[in-house]
């Protein structure tokens, strides 16, 4: 006879795992996806000022082809996301690294700007559906008393990629020139999607909602818990259905949620701004500044060992002091940035500043990645998540356009990090406030009990 288990035990499994093995796997696949996904959003700028002194291109041409692969995100991340939900999280993973990973190679053999522009935005396409399937992939297969801590050091993953085309540059760009950082590229993303696919599980809880996949749900939980007997014909109730309208838009700005929303909206469009105009861009700023080729890159790799460091601390902060973490972060990036543009710094204390920049830049940005799961109900969660993100999208696709625009008006720099520390605070001042919202409602800043206290 079968073992007929009512829908509520699967997430008691889930729960009730200890950290091992499994759990292990799962961040290091799921960190390499992000690390192929970082590596891409950094290797762009990385080229740019190459492209201009072989091609006699300027800097203002140059913005539609940085922005592309962002424009790409936008699309990307829904249509991956439904994908995700139809066919599996593992499944649009792999698709995505396999779409960025051969467009990425294909940026090598181009001849012109708008062959770039193309390839990266399909580039973008594939990148976008990546990360809200990693999101989803680890919530639903991480207990709860570590899903914070685990997802932030998954996040970390697009920090530690996006570090490394700098390093890669020192190591081969004068000898094999700026084709070498799409070669690289290209083949770790092969490589991950190759290793996603013989090693990456899939969502327990995709599985039992979709039905039909009975020993593969069975196979899973075998692994995730060695500890349990799961007998063969062991089967599931059907999980409840939803009711209606559970994840319509509109339920983000019911009851409380809705000042929620928009503040949190605020927070990912701002940081993604930021990040992406300094990925953009920071290359080309400190050539403008007179820094050497060789310590360039190596200040471009400061701010994304920043970012690590940033994940790091969020995985301590945000379940203590929550939104105010991210808030403090953005109200010290703000005046890091401004300084960069500061005459007569030597190269130590640029590479000091644009490590603080990518600590407290970066380190906000995955704060509010983690949040956004945490503080929505169940019914709108996914949902939440999902807009936030695109929202967000918004901001990384306007910071490259916008730096590009007064780069083009030839704006004096430090005029125009001034126009960039101006988001930055506006975001610190959302986060903030969301932080008081949360203690209003909770009595504290955490963020991880505010999703049974803030109901649409």
């Amino acid at each position: 006879m079968s073992d007929v288990r009512p829908a509520a035990e699967l997430d008691a499994i889930v729960d009730g795992q200890r950290f091992g093995r499994f759990n292990l796997a799962l961040l290091c696949w799921s960190f390499l996806a992000l690390f192929a996904d970082g590596f891409e959003i950094s290797s762009l700028g990385l080229a740019t000022p190459h492209l201009i002194r072989e091609w006699g291109v300027t800097a203002g041409s140059l913005g539609p082809m940085l922005s592309a692969s962002l424009a790409g995100i936008f699309i990307g991340a829904p249509l991956l996301g439904t994908l995700g939900d139809r066919y599996g999280r593992r499944f649009a993973i792999i698709l995505g690294c396999v779409l960025f990973g051969v467009t990425t190679l294909a940026v090598a053999f181009t001849s012109n700007v708008t062959q770039i522009a193309v390839l990266r935005f399909l580039t973008g396409v594939g990148m976008g559906g990546v990360m809200p399937n990693a999101i989803a992939l680890n919530s639903e297969l991480s207990p709860r008393r570590l899903r914070a801590a685990l997802v932030t050091l998954m996040f970390m993953g697009i920090s530690a990629g996006s570090a490394t085309p700098p390093l890669v540059a020192l190591w081969g760009m004068a000898e094999y020139g700026w084709r070498l950082i799409f070669v690289v590229g290209g083949v770790i993303a092969l490589l991950a999607a190759l290793g996603l696919f013989l090693f990456l599980p899939e969502s327990v809880k995709y599985l039992h909602r979709r039905g039909g996949r009975d020993a593969e749900l069975l196979a899973v939980l075998r692994r995730m818990r060695p500890d349990l007997d799961l007998a063969d014909g062991t089967r599931f109730a059907p999980p409840p259905a939803q009711q209606a309208g559970d994840t319509s838009v509109v339920a983000l700005f019911r009851g409380g949620l809705a000042p929620v929303t928009l503040l949190l909206w605020v927070c990912f469009a701002t940081a993604l701004m930021a990040n992406y105009f300094l990925n953009s861009w920071l290359p080309l700023m400190l050539e403008m500044k007179g820094v050497e080729q060789r310590d360039a890159a190596l200040i471009v790799t400061f701010f994304h060992i920043g970012g690590t460091l940033g994940g790091i601390a969020m995985a301590v902060l945000l379940g203590r002091m929550g939104m105010l973490a991210v808030a403090a972060l953005l109200l010290l990036a703000a005046p890091a940035v401004v300084a960069f543009g500061m005459p007569a710094l030597s190269a130590i204390v640029l590479g000091l500043l644009v490590g603080f920049a990518g600590f407290a830049i970066l380190g906000a940005q995955f704060g509010s990645n983690v949040t956004a799961g945490m503080i929505y109900p169940t019914a709108v969660r996914a949902k939440g998540v999902g807009t936030a993100l695109a929202i967000g999208r918004l901001g990384s696709v306007l910071g490259p356009l916008i730096g590009a625009q007064m780069l083009a008006l030839k704006v004096p720099m430090t005029v125009l990090l001034l126009a960039l520390a101006g988001p930055i605070l506006l975001g610190g001042a959302a986060a903030l406030a969301i932080a008081f919202l949360i203690r209003r409602r909770t009595g504290g800043f955490s963020t991880t009990e505010a999703g049974e206290a803030i109901t649409p």
